[in-house]
């Protein structure tokens, strides 16, 4: 794991995946089996915006579901408006969330809410403006090594590592009438240079992760894509619990899973 260890006073990676659903089961249940992860967390502080959410790792990177138990709430209406179509939250963990608030803020998108439970800060910003999904940046205070404590995932999240089946996420998928313009934006926001990949797609490539930019209809986290040991296998779980298959992937929680070997 050195490479993906903080090594410097800039640095930032990809630390979760948040996906929305109506309701957390069967999405929970169904992502667990099909790609042999486990839950290692649900998180009671999420309550008090309306929502219910479970965690699961992969490898060290968090992917989340969360679920509107009253009306009201920002996951609700991305909902209504997406209809359920789409991920919810890109977030990553970073050396200063407040710099990276207030450079976003420099260039237009505003910051949506702080979240500050020591030795954890996070800062959201507005998905209007990040356009496609929100955007969050976080830090934890002494936690250096990507296997260390991250409290929105529990205290022992890294316990409940599973490896047989799903490897790592790999690559994030987003959607966009304007691909290009969409790449930049988002780049500018991170303060990654966007670029091509061997397709030609523009790409922004993180230490542990790539986002890819396609074209589409409109603004949208459309897929995510995993490194797993069967994909043939992958895909007929999915297929034994009804979801969708084409392809090399599925559609479950809003977006294409993608599997790869």
């Amino acid at each position: 794991m050195t490479d993906e260890l903080k090594t410097n006073a800039n640095y930032i990676r990809l630390r979760q995946i948040c996906l929305v659903a109506p309701h957390l089961e069967p999405v929970i249940s169904d992502i667990a089996a099909i790609m042999g992860l486990r839950v290692c967390y649900r998180d009671g502080n999420v309550a008090k915006y309306g929502l219910e959410n479970a965690l699961l790792p992969v490898d060290t990177i968090l992917l989340e579901v969360v679920a509107p138990f009253q009306p009201g709430t920002a996951a609700g209406r991305f909902i209504d408006k997406t209809g359920g179509r789409g991920g919810y939250m890109a977030i990553f963990c970073c050396d200063d969330p407040d710099a990276r608030g207030a450079h976003a803020s420099s260039i237009g998108v505003r910051t949506a809410n702080v979240i500050d439970h020591p030795p954890y800060h996070g800062v959201q910003l507005h998905p209007r403006d990040c356009r496609a999904a929100f955007i969050e940046f976080n830090h934890t205070d002494g936690s250096d090594d990507v296997l260390g404590p991250y409290p929105p995932a529990g205290p022992d999240w890294s316990t409940s590592i599973a490896k047989d089946v799903t490897q790592a996420l790999i690559g994030v998928e987003m959607e966009s009438p304007e691909p290009e313009i969409l790449a930049e934006h988002w780049g500018s926001i991170i303060g990654v240079a966007a670029g091509k990949d061997e397709r030609g797609v523009p790409e922004l490539k993180l230490p542990n992760c790539s986002f890819h930019f396609v074209k589409g209809v409109s603004d949208l986290m459309s897929g995510l894509t995993f490194r797993v040991s069967d994909p043939a296998r992958v895909r007929e779980a999915a297929s034994a619990r009804g979801c969708k298959v084409s392809g090399d992937g599925f559609d479950l929680g809003g977006v294409t899973f993608r599997v790869v070997a």
